[in-house]
């Protein structure tokens, strides 16, 4: 059985292909520049995902040595994620339908229970508490009665969108994050806000007490280290609260920001104390890909998921993790 997923929730077009035994056979992907000074424009980001999601799938089919019609299931983003782009794949799915000569599988796949399936399927993690963290979503998850249940989450803005929005205060080129991370190595710690309520985060007041020391003319360096530290420190904290109240004995770490060292540093640390397995989801899959759509179709399917008709085709861009009910677990 092999899955075609599409994945288009925000800045990322992403083309997989996967088989019923997890092996990734093509993992393609555009991914949208904003100009400087800008974050995501969805409009412009659509129509640029809109513009390269034909060459995508056309690399994808390459690279895995395979024909359109030997797809037997497409399932793709369905929510959340910026509605513009959502549209793209779900448009996209339709275009491929044109094509094929025969019948397959089509499913809306949650974009947030999809990374955690890609970690668990290319690490050795079992049953993880999962911090996930990138430009849209910050959230600490862990299945619990049949759904990935949300132990604790932003309150504001997603950690990554936080990054960006403080990287173009500092004339820094989107993303932000690997910019930040690099100038902290320079820098030194300065008192910013720490914003943990019970088990949720927020970080507005954190970018707001940044730009304004950045415009008293505090050193860059050192409040790029001072927000990976504050920042880092609340997730690492929600997180080990979310290990302690589940119980499990794994964290897995995804999502376009878990590339940040720092960030696994600490959490290796807070997972070693606790005599907990700790895993970081390898970087190709960490981040928006289509990979792990494709994959998520593969568990649907085998776990008898009713496939859409061709009229049950549309976005869900508020859909909540806890929503999606898991029938493969």
């Amino acid at each position: 059985m092999l899955s075609l997923g599409i994945e288009s929730t925000a800045h990322t077009f992403g083309i997989g292909i996967v088989d019923d035994k997890g092996n990734v056979l093509a993992n393609e992907r555009y991914v949208y520049q904003p100009p400087l000074g800008y974050g995501i424009i969805p409009i412009d980001a659509a129509n640029k995902l809109r513009e390269n999601a034909e060459s995508v799938l056309e690399k994808a089919l390459d690279k895995a040595k395979i024909r359109i019609n030997e797809i037997d299931v497409i399932s793709f983003s369905r929510g959340p994620g910026l509605p513009p782009c959502l549209r793209v794949g779900k448009d996209f799915v339709n275009k491929i339908l044109e094509r094929l000569e025969k019948d397959v599988k089509i499913y809306g796949v949650n974009h947030c229970v999809a990374h955690v399936e890609i970690g668990i399927l290319k690490t050795d993690l079992k049953d993880p508490v999962t911090l996930y963290v990138s430009g849209g979503n910050t959230q600490i998850l862990a299945f619990v009665e049949k759904r990935y249940r949300c132990f604790g989450e932003t309150l504001d803005i997603a950690i990554g969108n936080m990054l960006d929005s403080f990287a173009r205060e500092a004339n820094l080129q989107h993303p932000g994050g690997p910019k930040i991370e690099e100038l902290a190595k320079k820098g030194s710690y300065i008192e910013l806000p720490y914003v943990v309520k019970g088990m949720d985060f927020s970080f507005t007041g954190i970018l707001t007490a940044a730009i304004r020391k950045l415009k008293e003319g505090i050193r860059l360096e050192d409040l790029c280290y001072s927000i990976q530290e504050t920042c880092f420190a609340m997730l690492t904290e929600a997180t080990e609260r979310a290990v302690a109240h589940t119980g499990k004995e794994e964290v897995l770490l995804t999502g376009g920001v878990a590339a940040n060292k720092r960030l696994q540093e600490m959490l290796r640390i807070m997972c070693e104390e606790r005599g907990a397995s700790f895993a970081v989801v390898p970087g190709e899959y960490a981040g928006d890909n289509g990979a792990m759509i494709a994959w998520l179709g593969i568990l649907m399917s085998k776990s008898g998921y009713k496939t859409l008709k061709l009229e049950e085709i549309d976005i869900l861009p508020k859909w909540r993790t806890e929503d999606f009910e898991v029938m493969w677990k």
